[in-house]
């Protein structure tokens, strides 16, 4: 078998969240990433919790497979040491804010000039243009300032969302403008500049409020209801919530006989709009029949008669949980000599022809890999 990013180098000057991970899902594609870092410090990521025997399982999680060599940007024979490993490259790949590359003359246009076959990608807070485009930010700034946050939650208590979901996002788009511009480049044999902001990032996945908001009154946050379906929402079983789904008017009567509900023929429920208007109502009616069970009796009953609906389990559930077990998303992160040290996230991209293994090899050591890329560049 054979990954289909084999023989593309890929030079990773990021650290923390949103770079890495794009460079994670390359990586899980087969590229080859050379992670550079700081003398000493590397990755600040290298620090943060959960911490297993000094080290982290975050950084593991994201950097799984890459090699690490470490550069002072500053000191001239680490500088050409790095033009040797550039000119070897297909892609760059960086998250600091605009200005900071070029302080080095590592930016885009520098290097551009001098190997024009470079994809050269960046992903920021807010993007390499705009006023706002020096500004620092963090995952959760980006999540308020996109609206994010405003619809997460309660009315009128907004939520962070639980896990780093502009981050990710940013990553996830920087991956595929990086594959968008390796396909470009077998066509006309120049890289491209991949220019990617945590704020867009997170705004984009705001379809329906973007959409909803050009047209009408803006949403409102609505905890667990979605905002165009109904009903599709958490609803109160006898020892705890529980999701459901009735996307269309078939599903509706199929829930309707399952809980035994006199609705199917009830005006204000007859379409998908009626229900949206009387959701609170609806959702009253589905839990007087709801709450006289458990969930595992409603989940079996609802799962035989068709109707989407899951349990609201916690991470260590999930972690557990057969489904996912079966698609091979929970993996082993490998230490150095080859022990099992960490578990992450599996790829979810699964592809004929591509193993998909469930291990997977140890995130690097800072500048751990230091030989290895000195006999790479010699060969």
């Amino acid at each position: 078998m054979s990954l289909p990013l084999a023989g593309v180098t890929i030079v990773d000057f990021s650290r923390i969240l949103s770079g890495p991970y794009a460079t994670m899902i390359l990586a899980d594609l087969g590229a080859s990433v050379i992670k550079i870092e700081r003398p000493g410090r590397g990755d600040g990521a290298r620090a943060l919790p959960p911490l297993k025997d000094g080290k982290s399982g975050y950084f593991a999680a994201v950097n799984r497979g890459k090699r690490s060599i470490a550069l002072d940007l500053e000191n001239a024979e680490d500088q050409a040491l790095l033009r040797r490993i550039l000119a070897r490259a297909d892609v760059l790949v960086e998250n600091f804010r605009p200005g900071v590359m070029d302080r080095h003359g590592l930016g885009w246009e520098a290097l551009h000039a001098e190997l024009p076959a470079l994809v050269y990608a960046s992903v920021s807070g807010y993007g390499q243009t705009g006023p706002d485009a020096r500004r620092p930010a963090y995952d959760a700034v980006a999540q308020a300032r996109a609206g994010f946050m405003a619809l997460t939650g309660d009315p009128g208590r907004p939520q962070r969302a639980g896990s780093s979901i502009a981050d990710l996002a940013g990553g996830m788009f920087l991956a595929h403008g990086i594959l968008a511009a390796l396909y470009d480049r077998v066509r006309t044999g120049r890289g491209r500049r991949v220019d990617v902001a945590l704020l867009d990032a997170q705004l984009a996945l705001m379809e329906q409020a973007v959409a909803q908001t050009a047209i009408g009154p803006a949403p409102q946050a609505n905890g667990t209801r979605h905002p165009s379906l109904a009903p599709c929402e958490a609803v109160a079983a006898s020892d705890g919530a529980f999701v459901l789904a009735a996307g269309s008017d078939a599903q509706f009567e199929r829930l309707c006989l399952t809980l035994q509900l006199p609705l199917s023929d009830d005006p204000r429920f007859a379409s998908n709009a009626a229900r949206l208007s009387h959701a609170r109502l609806l959702k009253r009616l589905i839990e007087a029949a709801t709450l006289e069970h458990p969930r595992s009796h409603w989940l079996a009953k609802l799962t035989a008669a068709g109707i989407p609906c899951a349990p609201i389990q916690s991470m260590d559930q999930v972690m557990k949980d057969p489904q996912l077990m079966a698609r091979n998303m929970i993996v082993e992160v490998l230490d150095r000599y080859g022990r099992a040290t960490f578990k992450a996230a599996g790829n979810p991209i699964k592809m004929s022809g591509m193993e998909d293994r469930p291990a997977r090899p140890a995130a690097p050591e800072l500048d751990g890999n230091r030989g290895d890329i000195l006999r790479w560049l010699e060969s």
